[in-house]
């Protein structure tokens, strides 16, 4: 029998953030069991269940490792994991048949994966920079004889290759911008040790290397992630002022390129983060390295008010240079958490070179501004990205209403304009006041790749509630697009403004409330005889 259950799931969250389960090993149960998923959280999503077992961590075979091990590799992984999980019935099967889990006859390979509950990105190859310590890059190398793959081995943890984003099992591929597939053994070594004390990686893990041979793939830098490398690009988001951006830019006799210069103190270019000798290397993400100063200059100004641009400075560059790797690579994968720009008014001066420095009043905020321009619900519109609409739905334990938590900074949630603490009124026009968190995940769950939703904060609730306002989309100026449904029928509002008296009251009563907990899917009793780790 075959793992024919398999499947691959990657998680991401933020900083400081769970993924949202635990993981534990149980007397009488073999292998890392998935336990007490959150409702709404990024492994609930994805579509593990409680029993789930994880026989892979990024790619790392993990079912016969001891629990603490497995649980420091999830911890280590960052911001982002990648899992090989098999259902609880098709686990218990196939041991009791003696299949060995960690054979390559799993199918995991034809499965789509998936991240955060939608359909991941292909694996890609990773770029990692190495800079030698005291005791070496903290990898070794293996072959077998008579192929020509060389794999990395012996990653010693918390070293320079572990923190660098090695794993162990990645293929070779390039060393310093050299291929080197087809080398043998020796060879590589040798390419290692020529380096001296930096040396940039071109590696593929199990999954990737799998995904590129199945598509006749050769892996290459232009479909390499950058995540890894410790040096970023810089993308600065720039409103032009009457005199201008506040820098120059120039050119240099002695190296080829154009460089930032003369930043003007408070100007839009300091405040975007531009360095004196940044190498600018794109404007609005179309690279600029064959264009002369002149084609340069007129790119900037056709932007109008606005412009983004990509720079490095000289650390940055050698590291990308090292690689034969594009910045660019930066810019595509973090597009689509770029900043929007502010508001602006138009200029009617183009320029870029510093002007006489401007004096600009503050004005005082008028104090009349009536309570209803203040106490705003909102209709936000959210369009799906690969990693999910980018929030957590929370809810308190006996008590009706749901809100807001945990917006990803730049996904889909925060670009529709929801906030942490929003109260959720309405799930593309269900008046969901009354729903429980399991009805209004069900109707997110199930809206596709688009999502209306009726939010208002904390504030705004309080205040229109004690007005006797229902809210609905019709109090906003806008009207409601064709594609949102018709909001559901007003319910009674009692509850809920007793749902709003426990939650302004529990200020007041910290000592005797009990903290907020979410409601959890699936929950396991504890023992002594089990161990679990909150991931």
């Amino acid at each position: 029998m075959a793992w024919t259950k398999s499947r691959i799931v990657t998680l991401t969250k933020r900083e400081g953030q769970s993924y949202g389960f635990y993981l534990r090993v149980e007397q009488g149960d073999e292998g890392h069991l998935v336990r007490s998923l959150e409702m709404g959280g990024p492994a609930e999503l994805a579509g593990m269940k409680d029993g789930d077992r994880i026989i892979r961590v990024n790619g790392t075979f993990v079912d016969n490792m001891e629990h603490k091990q497995v649980a420091d590799m999830v911890r280590k992984s960052g911001m982002t994991v990648t899992f090989h999980v098999i259902g609880e019935d098709a686990y218990k099967q196939a041991k009791a048949d003696g299949v060995n889990p960690a054979e390559p006859h799993s199918q995991t390979s034809q499965n789509q994966p998936t991240m955060n509950g939608v359909s991941a990105p292909a694996p890609k190859a990773k770029l990692c920079y190495l800079q030698k310590s005291s005791r070496g890059f903290g990898f070794s190398l293996k072959s077998t004889k008579g192929k020509p793959s060389t794999f990395m081995t012996g990653v010693i943890s918390g070293e320079v290759a572990d923190q660098a984003g090695v794993k162990e099992g990645d293929r070779v591929v390039e060393i310093n911008g050299e291929k080197l597939e087809s080398a043998t053994h020796d060879q590589i070594v040798r390419k290692v040790k020529e380096t001296g004390t930096s040396v940039m990686l071109l590696l593929v893990d199990e999954d990737a290397d799998k995904y590129f041979k199945n598509k006749s793939i050769r892996p290459a830098v232009a479909n390499a992630t950058v995540r890894h490398l410790p040096h970023k690009p810089r993308i600065a988001d720039m409103v032009k002022r009457a005199d201008g951006y506040g820098f120059i830019l120039k050119e240099e006799t002695n190296r080829a390129g154009h460089y930032i210069g003369e930043i003007d103190k408070g100007s839009p270019a300091e405040r975007a983060g531009l360095k004196d000798s940044d190498r600018l290397v794109a404007v609005n993400g179309d690279e600029i390295h064959s264009c002369t100063h002149e084609e340069v200059v007129e790119k900037i100004r056709q932007q109008g008010n606005k412009c983004c641009l990509m720079v490095l400075d000289a650390e940055t560059e050698q590291m990308y240079k090292l690689g034969g790797a594009s910045p660019l690579l930066y810019y595509e994968e973090m597009r689509a958490n770029l900043p929007s720009y502010p508001e602006s008014e138009p200029e009617s001066t183009p320029a870029l070179t510093p002007a006489p420095e401007v004096h600009v009043p503050v004005t005082a905020v008028p104090a009349h501004i009536p309570a209803e321009t203040v106490h705003k619900h909102k209709l936000c519109r959210l369009e799906k990205t690969p990693a999910g609409y980018g929030f957590h739905l929370n809810s308190i334990q006996g008590v009706h209403g749901q809100y807001i938590k945990e917006v990803v900074k730049g996904g889909a949630a925060d670009r529709a304009g929801v906030e942490d603490e929003d109260i959720v009124v309405e799930v593309n026009g269900v008046h969901v006041e009354m729903s429980t968190h399991e009805e209004v995940v069900n109707l997110i769950r199930n809206s596709g790749d688009r999502l209306v939703l009726l939010v208002a904060g904390k504030t705004a609730h309080d205040h229109l509630k004690a007005k006797g306002v229902t809210i609905t989309p019709q109090l906003l100026d806008e009207e409601p697009s064709a594609d949102i449904p018709k909001p559901a029928s007003a319910q009674e509002e009692e509850t809920n403004e007793q749902h709003e008296d426990n939650e302004s009251d529990k200020e007041t009563e910290k000592t005797a409330t009990p903290p907020r907990s979410r409601t959890s899917s699936s929950s396991s009793s504890s023992s002594s005889d089990s161990e679990d780790q909150r991931l």
